[in-house]
């Protein structure tokens, strides 16, 4: 069984750190190499591969190798499902459904 749990904290760990917010900002023009992204960001490479695994595994960033070389680019499955977790997250529901809670709104 899948924990959508885990999935989802994939997603937003993603999202929490400025160095993989660049890279994703880097990304939106279109797929980069990584020594493209070593350049820019003035890192080491294993620190690169560090937030590359995790934008990978979330499913945001998707990868692809020639040569030696690893070059990235934006998932938009991904993309498409980091979006709808965030507004199935964020919906605000308006009666409660639970049956042993002590809301006073059991409408």
């Amino acid at each position: 069984m899948e924990n959508k749990y885990l999935d989802n904290a994939r997603v937003f760990k993603a999202f929490c750190d400025e160095n993989r917010l660049m890279i994703l900002e880097m990304l939106q023009s279109g797929e980069k190499c990584a020594c493209v992204l070593l350049e820019k960001l003035n890192i080491v490479q294993s620190t690169l591969s560090h937030h590359m695994k995790i934008l990978v595994d979330s499913g945001i960033v998707s990868a692809r190798k020639e040569g030696k070389w690893t070059h990235y680019f934006i998932s938009v499955e991904g993309v498409s499902v980091a979006k709808k977790i965030l507004i199935k997250l964020t919906d605000i529901i308006e009666t409660c459904d639970c049956a042993n809670c002590d809301c006073t709104d059991n409408s």
